[in-house]
């Protein structure tokens, strides 16, 4: 199997994926996976599909990762993971589609409008 590749993207945060057969190392901007994302619950999101479709030692994971926080960087290299899975097989595409993992979160943050000092948020009336 050749390298397997697919993008994903959340917030302003987008996640290049390069999938290939071997022991399930994940390297983020050429950093260790632990290094990368230190909180659990982040590295338990990542880790979704594999653990949905049990290949989790399956893939080794090659990851190119800019943009936004770590909560959005970790859900766009969800989606991209996602994504190259069912580039691999897909049949795994239902599976994956009913927990959600194939859908792009497209909520982002809306542009401050001016004459206010956020985005919906007004400078108080006075009436006198």
């Amino acid at each position: 199997m050749e390298q397997i590749h697919a993008i994903g993207r959340r917030k302003s945060s987008v996640a290049r994926v390069y999938l290939s057969e071997g022991t399930g190392k994940i390297t983020i901007n050429k950093r260790e996976f632990d290094n990368y994302f230190p909180s659990a619950i982040l590295r338990y999101v990542v880790k979704q599909p594999l653990a949905l479709l049990d290949v989790d030692g399956k893939y080794d994971i090659k990851v190119n990762l800019y943009g936004g926080g770590f909560t959005g960087q970790s859900q766009a290299l969800r989606l991209a993971i996602a994504r190259a899975l069912v580039k691999i097989n897909a049949e795994d595409k239902k599976a994956l589609k009913d927990q959600g993992f194939l859908t792009r979160d497209s909520r982002a943050v809306e542009r401050k409008k001016p004459g206010q000092p956020k985005a919906r948020r007004r400078f108080q009336f006075s009436k006198r």
